[in-house]
């Protein structure tokens, strides 16, 4: 390995990500993660919420080398996945119209890892997406592919931030972008005034506890009564702070993530009229599955709580006295026939 000539290895692993589908592609150094003791602090002070598994995990998340012991380089990539939408009363976060991308993004990073792995015997490589321990956008940052904004969302000047991040952790010493160091949200606020629910703390600081996407896909037990008005009619993950970004009003690519209209085009009524066989056939493979049927059902008696009118509420009431309905279902059932009612006057 001492005689490899480690630029041009990492100028042909570039071409190789972008052949892939990677849009973006920097280098940065395995050392410890910029921002853990700002993480630590993060979950002391309870944002997580029922997130658990950052808590049990916390302490890893510390240096890279807990998801690969030799670890010396780290390959920051990102993924795109935006699609103007077809239908624009969809209340789907667009990531969630698209096969799973764990799935894709985990098959990529396999084929990179195969191929630094022949370009240079004997080395090792481990690709990640979201479910190992690392803070993916500190590394990110460092790697020169983005800045992280008042949203929290890693901002690229050229891609804005409709891309999803992964890392391939390498034991060759590769040679480094430039961090970046600058941070072009300037005195804008728009994310920060357009949350529905306010959740971030201040700039930079979300309290994931009243963030839609939390609520409406990590969420487990029902969502609090307080901000169940404010969820509007997402019904799976939340896009606003992104839509109203002004670095993500340049169109892009729609990146390979293999598109699914079924999802976009889904109605509250139809979630709840679903049964668990069905879901499981239809989201099997998709975002959706994470919440499982009784999650997503949850959602959408929520969504019509916020928008349905009084035609819903033969199916709301139906489902809200199923005893073999999910408590949490029925929950939501008789919160959304209350909203309706009192929004007709009943």
């Amino acid at each position: 390995m001492a005689t490899t000539n480690f630029k041009e290895i990492a100028e042909q692993l570039r071409r190789r990500a972008e052949e892939l589908g990677f849009a973006l592609c920097g280098i940065a150094p395995a050392t410890e993660a910029d921002g853990f003791a700002s993480f630590r602090d993060w979950l002391d002070r309870g944002y997580a919420g029922e997130m658990d598994y950052l808590r049990t995990h916390a302490e890893a998340r510390r240096h890279p080398s807990s998801v690969l012991p030799e670890v010396r380089s780290i390959v920051m990539l990102g993924m795109e996945y935006h699609s103007e939408r077809e239908t624009p009363d969809s209340r789907i976060a667009r990531y969630a119209c698209h096969e799973d991308y764990h799935d894709r993004i985990r098959s990529e990073l396999n084929r990179l890892s195969a191929w630094l792995s022949e370009a240079v015997p004997g080395s090792r490589s481990r690709g990640v997406v979201d479910t190992a321990p690392l803070l993916e956008r500190d590394f990110a940052r460092r790697a020169g592919l983005g800045w992280v904004g008042r949203n929290t969302m890693l901002i690229s000047p050229k891609r804005g931030s409709w891309f999803l991040l992964a890392g391939l952790l390498s034991d060759i010493d590769l040679p480094t972008d430039p961090p970046f160091d600058r941070n072009h949200c300037g005195t804008c606020t728009a994310c920060l005034e357009a949350c529905p629910t306010q959740a971030f703390v201040g700039p930079g600081i979300l309290d994931a506890r009243k963030c839609i996407a939390y609520l409406t896909i990590e969420l487990k037990s029902p969502i609090p009564e307080p901000l169940r008005e404010h969820v509007r009619d997402w019904m799976f993950g939340c896009d606003v702070c992104q839509d109203v970004c002004p670095w993500n009003r340049r169109p892009i690519s729609t990146g390979p993530l293999v598109r699914r209209d079924d999802i976009e085009a889904l109605t509250p009524t139809e979630v709840l009229t679903m049964s668990d066989a069905t879901f499981r056939e239809r989201f099997r493979g998709t975002p959706l599955f994470r919440t499982r049927r009784r999650g997503l059902a949850r959602n959408a008696a929520i969504v019509l709580g916020n928008v349905g009118t009084s035609a819903d509420v033969v199916l709301l009431a139906k489902l809200a006295e199923d005893d073999g309905e999910d408590e949490t279902v029925r929950d939501a059932c008789r919160w959304a026939i209350g909203q309706i009612d009192a929004r007709s006057g009943r």
